[in-house]
């Protein structure tokens, strides 16, 4: 019996599904139910509007008003475009992987730097991999019923990567995926990623987002992290797109015992952009750390919606999330830490700070606690404002100029949230790059304070 999905005509996902199925016909056959799995996820609740939830303060009308189409054939893309990514990240022996529109570009990217036990390749090659067994894993930590984005990626992802780091291996070499986004014709992009970290393994891995036009697109990846007992991952994401492109990133991860899971989001491009985020912390003794730096100006929307599944006891989760907003740009913060009854002895934090350059930036922040058990640590706050003004007097005593002390104030705020991560090099560069952002933003020389 052939499975039907029904979708309103006007919705042009239809339309692209059926030439993904022509044009994936060798596809395994584990994945054509995945994919027609996700697009009938996908009909049932379509794109959310300001009556979900979770997504009143997120108005997505000019993505809905588009008629994106996926991208099938992937160009080929040429060396000297990379030289054009605004910032080449200092990461010396890294290893890397490169993608266009959300497909892999092999001979620009370069692995060779990973040990020879490391499995990484193109998702496009690990599907037709029977001994991957990717038909027993994909999907298995996403959670497509409360977003339309993952369920759309699940329908219509061509490629990605897949990265397994073995047990008890320590990779001292960064792996960087470098996303790129042609932005031609309101293209949209489905990139999936999976990594697994075995027990004992540590890995950093770098993933950033760039526009190569100011053209309008989708990019919504998807990626799913398995990091298991003892392991030790620290993921550092940099979104850069282009300030007429939407990017909806969906972020998994399944945390097992002891292991240490530090996710850092730096936000900077996108006329709309969102990080939903779900992890799942599913042993004792781990540590799971989401931090988080937005910076909006002009009319950008810059979304972070996350939930913490505390369902074991003995762990701790920290999210610190800083929004920095100017003109009329809008921050939004949605963060959720779920308490299970059996979580006792969970140390919970989550904290928000939002500072606006401008009168008429805005932020809306909802920091929740749903709590179970009765033996738990947990904290939550947070702060909407502008530049103290003590600060500023106590610098303007000791002969720093107001402009530069205001500059110096904002880059500090920043910084709470760069020097959070670990990696040096990383760390060094993120910085140049917020440096380098705030400088356009117009109200950063004279900015506003009450």
């Amino acid at each position: 019996m052939t499975e039907t999905v029904q979708i309103e005509e006007s919705d042009s996902w239809l339309e692209a599904f059926e030439a993904l199925e022509h044009a994936e016909k060798d596809s395994p056959t584990w994945l054509i139910p995945f994919r027609k799995a996700g697009l009938a996820q996908y009909a049932k609740t379509g794109l959310p509007t300001l009556r979900d939830e979770d997504w009143r303060f997120t108005n997505i009308d000019p993505i809905r008003k588009t008629a994106f189409r996926p991208t099938f054939a992937p160009d080929i893309l040429e060396a000297a475009m990379l030289d054009g990514i605004p910032y080449p990240f200092k990461t010396g022996n890294a290893a890397r992987l490169v993608f266009l529109d959300g497909h892999f570009q092999r001979e620009l990217s370069d692995m060779s730097k990973l040990p020879q036990n490391v499995t990484c390749i193109s998702m496009r090659d690990a599907v037709a991999r029977e001994e991957l067994r990717l038909d027993q894993h994909l999907g298995q930590y996403t959670y497509h019923h409360d977003n339309p984005f993952a369920a759309l990626n699940a329908a219509f992802f061509q490629d990605g990567f897949y990265l397994n780091i073995p047990k008890n291996l320590q990779l001292e070499t960064p792996l960087h995926i470098i996303h790129l986004s042609s932005g031609n014709d309101a293209q949209a992009s489905f990139a999936r990623f999976f990594i697994r970290a075995g027990e004992f393994s540590k890995c950093t891995i770098l993933e950033s987002h760039h526009a190569l036009s100011e053209g309008i697109y989708l990019n919504a990846p998807t990626t799913e992290f398995v990091v298991e007992n003892e392991a030790n991952i620290e993921h550092i994401k940099i979104q850069d797109e282009s300030k007429q492109a939407f990017h909806l990133a969906s972020v998994y991860a399944q945390v097992g015992r002891a292991a240490q899971f530090h996710s850092h989001y730096l936000n900077m491009g996108g006329r709309i952009s969102r990080n939903n985020i779900r992890t799942k912390l599913n042993g004792e003794g781990l540590e799971c750390v989401l931090n988080g730096l937005y910076l909006a100006d002009g009319e950008q929307l810059s979304d972070n919606h996350m939930i913490v599944d505390h369902s074991k006891p003995h762990c701790d989760s920290h999210e610190y999330f800083n929004g920095i907003l100017d003109d009329k740009a809008r921050g939004v913060f949605h963060g959720r830490i779920l308490v299970q009854q059996i979580a006792q002895k969970t140390d919970a934090k989550q904290t928000n700070k939002n500072l606006l350059l401008s009168n008429d930036a805005t932020a809306d922040t909802k920091p929740q606690l749903e709590i179970y058990a009765d033996d738990v640590k947990c904290t939550h706050g947070a702060t909407i404002g502008q530049l103290d003004d003590e600060a500023i007097y106590y610098l303007r005593t000791r002969g720093v100029p107001k402009a530069v002390a205001q500059q110096m104030l904002v880059h500090a705020f920043a910084g709470e949230i760069i020097d959070r991560i670990h990696h040096d090099l990383i760390r060094e560069e993120l910085d140049e790059m917020v440096w380098t952002r705030l400088e356009k933003f117009a109200h950063f020389q004279n900015v506003t304070t009450t």
